[in-house]
């Protein structure tokens, strides 16, 4: 039975009628027209909706909407523009197709924004389950160092 259930995304309130089992990646995609996030497997495996959830990031299609409720809900659109991170993927040109990309850099600002020197394994470690049929997991891996020596200059 749908309910108004009231998130905070991305530092603003919104109330949809949902019902409470639904997962959070298709409240915001398609109740909230945030379509940032993508759908890639449906079985939190790929990564593509990754999202932040109280500053961590969990894959959106597995979760609940009824368990993100009074949760702080981080989108790639809450990422500013000017963060380390995506202006470290423009300068490596880390994307082809793309597709995977917004869930790649979810990932890649939780880990330099809590550890802005991680080691190779770390960053292997943090961006494990986010899957790139492109393959450009090593320009991911340079732009990941850049963006975190960015965050230890700054």
């Amino acid at each position: 039975m749908a309910q108004a259930i009231t998130l905070k995304i991305n530092g603003q309130s919104y109330t949809v009628e949902a019902e409470g089992d639904v997962p959070l990646l298709w409240v915001i995609r398609e109740y909230l027209q945030l379509t940032g996030t993508k759908f890639g497997c449906g079985i939190a495996q790929c990564g593509a909706c990754t999202v932040h959830v109280d500053g961590q990031p969990m894959r959106s299609c597995q979760l609940q909407v009824s368990r993100a409720v009074g949760r702080e809900i981080t989108t790639i659109e809450g990422i500013r523009e000017d963060h380390p991170v995506k202006q470290a993927w423009i300068d490596i040109q880390v994307p082809q197709c793309g597709y995977c990309q917004p869930g790649q850099i979810m990932s890649a600002v939780a880990l330099v924004e809590k550890n802005s020197n991680p080691s190779e394994e770390e960053i292997i470690q943090a961006m494990e389950g986010n899957l790139c049929r492109c393959g450009t997991y090593t320009r991911i891996k340079q732009a990941i160092r850049q963006a975190a020596e960015e965050v230890r200059n700054s």
